[in-house]
């Protein structure tokens, strides 16, 4: 069974730094593209963060480019999100997902991927 568990949310202030995880069962997170999504109260989801396994590359949403960035445990079958320089337009909760398929970090930032895991909220304070 395809299972993710996001962790590591909190309350940071502005401008401060956190990592969240997201561990992986049932499948090898490193054969399978990954995201990290994530939906404020009253707002639409929005793909934060995905990689592409069918070339290689990570989609970055405008809104995180240059603060965000993502690492891979294969050992630990987890993947990490960091988050520096927090804002408080990032105050959401965020999940991670995986995907069966091999498209584009774009399509799946845009469209959602199959699987996706429980979040963990996130609170920036100004």
């Amino acid at each position: 069974e395809v299972q993710l568990q996001a962790s590591g949310g909190g309350l940071v202030q502005t401008g401060g730094s956190l990592r969240l995880s997201c561990a992986a069962s049932g499948f090898a997170l490193d054969d399978w593209p990954i995201g990290w999504f994530r939906q404020a109260p009253g707002k639409e989801r929005e793909g934060v963060l995905c990689i592409s396994r069918s070339d290689g590359s990570t989609y970055y949403a405008d809104s995180v480019k240059g603060r965000f960035t993502i690492s891979e445990d294969n050992a630990k079958n987890t993947v990490y999100l960091q988050m520096n320089n927090l804002k408080p337009e990032d105050t959401a909760v965020y999940y991670c997902a995986a995907d069966r398929s091999q498209g584009s970090g774009r399509h799946y930032c845009n469209y959602g991927m199959d699987y996706r895991g429980k979040g963990t909220l996130v609170t920036v304070s100004s």
